[in-house]
């Protein structure tokens, strides 16, 4: 890291060069030259590797490495990995200044602005990003808001099987999903 600071600036910026092409030989995609820089700003950045969080995603990352100041930036970590943020939330929250407005707010509005998240951005549970119901009456199910599963999977393989029937010959179904058990050195797959 040191040589590519200062006076040997040019002898670094060959060896990232040369790094990633004998990277990307040995180990295959993803070592570009772009990617090993951000390796080593993130190995400047987070030289603690105990520090770090792992609901956070490299995308998170990459965001918190822009942040200059270290406060702001262990600020953001942690509200980040607290409040399970997407890496779009966090985003959001930093190019909107979260931080500053959180300090430059009085003690009884900075609920106000830890909730306004929640306004701004959709929630994650599946519930809310399954909105809309799926429609599937050509199953011929009866209403149920509780079907597993393997219940409407029969019934696509059921109608699956109904349609291929129809086509006549030359169409095929093999199986339905596969559970491959191991013994010893042998494999057994099985339709279930």
């Amino acid at each position: 890291m040191e040589a590519q600071e200062g006076q040997r600036a040019e002898y670094g910026a060959g060896l990232i060069k040369y790094l990633a092409e004998r990277l990307t030989k040995e180990f295959g995609k993803g070592f570009t030259t772009t990617n090993l820089k951000y390796m080593r700003q993130f190995y400047t950045v987070f030289p603690n590797s105990h520090a770090l969080r792992d609901q956070l995603s490299w995308t998170h990352y990459r965001l918190l490495m822009k942040i200059n100041e270290p406060a702001r930036r262990e600020f953001y970590l942690s509200e980040c990995a607290e409040c399970n943020w997407s890496s779009r939330q966090l985003e959001r929250q930093i190019t909107t200044f979260y931080y500053e407005r959180l300090l430059a707010t009085q003690k009884d509005g900075k609920e106000s602005v830890k909730n306004e998240i929640n306004i701004t951005e959709p929630k994650t549970d599946p519930d809310f990003i399954l909105k809309d119901p799926y429609i599937l009456e050509f199953l011929d199910l009866n209403e149920n808001k509780k079907y597993h599963e393997s219940e409407l999977e029969q019934a696509l393989i059921d109608k699956l099987q109904e349609f291929l029937l129809e086509l006549g010959k030359g169409f095929s179904f093999v199986a339905r999903q596969k559970r491959i058990t191991i013994e010893g050195d042998h494999y057994y797959a099985k339709s279930y």
